[in-house]
């Protein structure tokens, strides 16, 4: 089922202050360049309770953000404190208010806690909150609510660019569910070709997910690309690749965005993905995308 958002530039700008709201939801999103914020601040959105979600730049280059998640009961006093606090760098923001005043300081803190569960749990950003906040208690019709709210900032965050709640894996509990998926769908397990590792993955609607107990080369060749050491650094870093001796192992199901980058941390070096990895009768990923989209498939993945 689609979904509308309606995005309201302020100032006219493409790079400036915008507000997103989506159709029957009592919530709103108002994004902002640091740079532009003391213009906008003073809107009425900012003497609200909210989650307000601040991006800077990552300590660790293996990450491309590094985020901070907080939430107050007037957000123009909290972010006016941000501004003038010469430790908290950040560079974009992006709040969540209602627009009914339904949010109470219950009501943020519990999101504030769900949030930043989420984001650790996807390991896809560098996460500044060093404290979990506990998840407050809600009747169960709010905690209903507050679910449906956090639907909608998760589909507003990578509208954007804020990616930090989009999983780099799949958890373990959900293997099974992936796997079983996969065989009622249909859907094909391929195989790497190397006879170095042995590597599965499968195409789904969030990427391409090598499983876990795949096996990954230690060794890379200097043709990899620098984009992709950085996500085998990631993934070796947030225990999603462990040692297995000679080789890694994927411990839990990773997601690539694109099949040749799947291919490029599995086997350790630059390579054409989808010729790279063949389904039980030795067709290639190649060959059954010219047959599904009868020869639409013609470029290389990259």
């Amino acid at each position: 089922m689609g979904k509308k958002l309606t995005i309201f530039l302020v100032d006219g700008s493409e790079t400036g202050p915008r507000t997103i709201e989506i159709g029957n939801w009592s919530g709103k999103a108002v994004y902002s360049q640091r740079s532009s914020l003391p213009k906008i601040i003073e809107r009425q959105e900012f003497n609200r309770p909210g989650i307000y979600i601040l991006k800077s730049m990552p300590n660790n280059e293996n990450y491309n953000e590094r985020i901070y998640i907080g939430e107050a009961e007037n957000l123009r006093k909290r972010l006016k404190q941000h501004l003038a606090d010469s430790d908290r760098d950040f560079t974009e923001i992006v709040a969540f208010i209602s627009k009914d005043e339904m949010l109470t300081k219950s009501h943020i803190k519990h999101l504030e806690s769900r949030i930043i569960t989420l984001a650790k749990d996807a390991k896809t950003a560098e996460i500044d909150n060093t404290i979990q906040p506990e998840l407050t208690t809600l009747p169960e019709a709010d905690i209903s609510d507050m679910g449906y709210f956090l639907e909608q900032i998760k589909l507003i965050l990578p509208v954007v660019n804020f990616m930090f709640l989009v999983p780099s894996t799949i958890r373990q509990s959900e293997d099974v569910s992936v796997l079983k998926q996969t065989e009622s769908n249909n859907e094909i397990v391929y195989t790497a070709k190397s006879k170095k590792v042995l590597a599965k993955l499968i195409e789904t609607e969030k990427g391409y997910v090598v499983l876990s107990g795949s096996q990954s080369s230690k060794v890379t060749s200097n043709s990899i690309s620098e984009g992709w050491v950085k996500q085998r650094n990631k993934l070796i870093e947030t225990g999603v690749l462990i040692d297995g001796g000679e080789l890694y192992i994927f411990k839990e199901n990773a997601i690539f965005s694109s099949i040749s980058a799947a291919t490029a941390v599995v086997l350790g070096r630059q390579a054409a993905g989808p010729v790279e990895w063949v389904d039980s009768s030795g067709k290639t990923f190649k060959q059954n995308q010219e047959k599904k989209f009868e020869g639409g498939f013609n470029e290389e993945d990259s």
